[in-house]
């Protein structure tokens, strides 16, 4: 009996079109990262990993989250267990994983930077954990290795406003090294009214721009001036993490007087978030729409939920999920709106982590795709995000901009990762497309046009994303 690798040339390919589309068309190209959250420090020092625990679980929370699940203690998850004893702990996890995106993803990058085509499971932890390791010295498998290994031509990083960008700096004079990695500008801080980290926020914005900042009008000027730094170093495009939705309209006294509450560390009322979240985003946009940049909107996601675990471990560990809300669609459009009517609009792309917004979000952006400017698809449903980047939650997502919008126009997956070795994300997305395209197809539903099904899956898997985020 002839033993087929899980991961094999087919994997999740499940008709002869697809895997034609996938092998002739999606497999070679280039990775556009327009969103992720890699360590820009480890960019410019072209990092070396001190073993394959340091490189595969240090900061992933995805990981750690399901090693809570299977009964794992934190001191082998964050904890100062050794890297022996995380990397089984894992291992042991894996098992446990079949069904959940990691146990694909876990493989997909087994066999893609190690070679190592068998099931990671707890008979034979230390002899891949063995394994990696000495590949991961004898390749020199550093930062910068990993990122051409991936074929990746473009980074963005998430940046706060208040970072000096030096590391990107570095990378820059770097002629050898060709991916280009460019920051994006998310100044989460500036929302933050009615917490210490907003007056954190406005006291450092003022040291760093020189500028006092005792009013709204001042903080725009102050946040104007990070953005025209951020541009001058090759900056495009913006983000934005929002818990919900929100659309109140004010008064420039009303927003003025939310402000000075705020340096006061008064109690802010739900009203006073709404309006001054509405105003916020609005005035960036304007000056996003001028600078051409983009504007990405995440919402969706209640944060440090276990308040016990945040005290001991801190955030961005893996203790976040979905949050609901009401009036959803009326926020959404009333914000597009409010920019589109002032002519400010910018190109955005908008990502709902609850996908019961799914069918909202993909028929709020459609009515936004007027413009002069000739831009395909402006305004973009973005790609399953964080707990949608499943095999379920990219179809939802993907099968409900056809149904609203343009799949042609769609600019594809993003990696959202702290991890250098999660680009076998792409691959997991392009062959969920052509998979889903090709049964499309074989159904009747898609024709079967070589020409049309080239152009749809090269736009979605790499072109589309490059002609999006570029600048006129």
């Amino acid at each position: 009996m002839i033993k087929i690798s899980f991961i094999n040339n087919d994997f999740m390919l499940e008709n002869e079109i697809a895997r034609h589309l996938y092998h002739t068309y999606a497999k070679s190209l280039p990775i556009f990262d327009y969103h992720c959250h890699l360590n820009t420090q480890h960019i410019a020092e072209d990092h070396e990993f001190a073993d394959i625990t340091e490189l595969w679980l240090a900061g992933d929370h995805y990981k750690w989250r399901a090693m809570r699940g299977n009964g794992v203690s934190e001191e082998k998850i964050t904890g100062k267990a050794s890297s022996e004893e995380k990397f089984q702990a894992w291992a042991e996890t894996v098992e446990s994983c079949v069904g959940n995106p990691l146990y694909h993803w876990t493989h997909l990058e087994l066999k893609a930077y190690f070679g190592i085509d068998e099931l990671l499971k707890r008979s034979n932890w230390k002899s891949i954990y063995d394994r990696a390791n000495k590949i991961i010295k004898e390749e020199g498998l550093t930062v910068r290795k990993l990122i051409k290994q991936s074929n990746v031509d473009f980074i963005c990083t998430t940046d706060d406003p208040i970072d000096s960008l030096e590391f990107h700096d570095e990378i820059a004079k770097d002629e050898d090294f060709k991916v280009k990695v460019v920051p994006t500008f998310r100044p989460d801080g500036a929302f933050g009214i009615g917490e210490e980290t907003f007056i954190d926020f406005i006291d450092k914005l003022g040291d760093l721009t020189s500028l006092p900042i005792s009013s709204y009008q001042e903080m725009l000027v102050g946040i104007e001036a990070r953005i025209d730094y951020f541009d001058k170093k090759g900056a495009l495009i913006s983000d934005h993490g929002l818990e919900k939705l929100v659309y109140i309209e004010s008064t420039d006294e009303e927003i003025e007087n939310i402000f000075q509450k705020a340096l006061g560390k008064k109690e802010m009322t739900e009203e006073d978030y709404g309006k001054f979240i509405t105003r916020l985003l609005i005035d960036l946009g304007k000056i996003y729409y001028h600078k051409d940049w983009i504007m990405q909107i995440h919402f969706g996601a209640i944060r440090n939920n276990n308040s016990k675990m945040y005290e001991l471990v801190g955030e961005n560990t893996g203790f976040d999920s979905i949050v609901d809300q009401s009036n959803v669609a009326y926020a959404l459009n009333r914000l597009l709106d409010a920019m589109s009517r002032k002519n400010c609009l910018p190109k955005t792309v908008v990502y709902n982590l609850n996908p019961d917004y799914n069918h909202i979000v993909a028929s709020a952006v459609s009515n936004f795709q007027d413009n002069e400017e000739g831009i395909r698809g402006k305004v973009q449903f973005g790609a399953g995000w964080w707990f949608n980047d499943t095999e379920q939650g990219m179809l939802r997502q993907m099968s409900t901009l056809a149904d609203h919008g343009l799949l042609m126009n769609f600019v594809g997956m993003l990696t959202d990762s702290r991890s250098f070795i999660s680009y076998p994300r792409h691959e997991y997305f392009r062959r969920i497309l052509c998979n889903y395209v090709g049964v499309q197809v074989e159904n009747g539903k898609f024709p079967n046009d070589e020409e049309l099904l080239k152009r749809l899956i090269e736009n979605i898997c790499y072109y589309n994303a490059v002609n999006y985020f570029t600048k006129k």
